[in-house]
């Protein structure tokens, strides 16, 4: 799995996240074609004004993330005309693969004019194409730092190292992972992190950040055995318990196992886990 689906399965998890974010990409795209065709930015009070608008409508649209309901803009003298019914199919998956990068370091403007050409705007300006990608990176950036509005009762922490491409190399790059389990047993992706490695450190200002957020009533924390994580979790969680995950556990235990008593051994663990 690359970076990109972790974030995108990542942005799919909490209220529908990538369709939010979806839409409102493309409800800047048809109030750019509105500016465009009125001649004037909305609100904006010049000769050249060729029409006036009068609100928008909702609009349904069909998509791999599910229907999205559009803000089509409304003009008083004409009808509005816009690419994105006609020619979101051929845009979908580059503007849903630019979305993860806007998480992971800002979506470039070469992306955002690329989406442009490929629903059939061109001659949008570089100033045009700055606006449209800040938009999405605040966007991007008001979903990742919403509130943690109940209680999380369980805290579900790893980390998966995955290669990242960086200039002419590939390395190895940490992308740490926090779930939460709340009272009523909803799970929810509280964060994700992009480092070049994990530490004590960084998991504690991690965990800093969500708290920072409203994460709280926390009671027990579950991560594989790495050191750094069972330490950085007493300070922030003050009362709260420590247990190893029980992949990580069964995995620890089969380390010293002969191959042919694994599956004899794994059969008694779970039956013990699980009374």
């Amino acid at each position: 799995m690359s970076i990109n689906d972790f974030i995108q399965d990542y942005l799919s998890d909490k209220d529908e996240g990538l369709k939010a974010l979806v839409t409102f990409f493309l409800n800047l795209v048809m109030q750019y074609e509105a500016e465009q065709q009125a001649g004037a930015k909305r609100y904006q009070r010049i000769e050249s004004r060729k029409s006036s608008r009068n609100g928008s409508k909702p609009r349904v649209i069909k998509t791999k993330l599910g229907e999205l309901t559009l803000d089509k803009p409304e003009f008083r003298e004409k009808s509005f005309e816009t690419v994105i019914f006609k020619k979101y199919s051929r845009v979908e998956q580059a503007l849903i693969n630019t979305i993860p990068e806007s998480y992971i370091q800002g979506v470039s403007g070469r992306k955002v004019r690329h989406i442009m050409e490929k629903f059939g705007v061109t001659g949008v300006s570089a100033e045009t194409v700055s606006h449209l990608g800040k938009a999405l990176d605040e966007k991007v950036n008001e979903f990742l730092k919403r509130p943690i509005e109940q209680p999380i009762i369980y805290l579900i922490v790893d980390a998966v190292y995955v290669k990242v491409r960086r200039n002419s190399r590939y390395v190895n790059t940490a992308v740490l992972i926090i779930a939460g389990i709340r009272e009523d047993g909803y799970r929810e992706i509280l964060g994700i992190r992009i480092a070049d490695s994990e530490n004590e450190a960084l998991w504690l200002s991690f965990f800093d950040e969500l708290k920072s957020w409203g994460l709280r009533g926390v009671q027990l924390v579950i991560s594989d055995g790495y050191e750094g994580i069972q330490k950085s979790v007493k300070t922030p969680f003050i009362g709260a318990s420590w247990q190893m995950c029980q992949v990580h556990f069964l995995r620890a235990i089969l380390r010293n196992i002969p191959k042919k008593r694994q599956s004899e051994v794994i059969s008694l663990v779970k039956s013990a886990l699980n009374g």
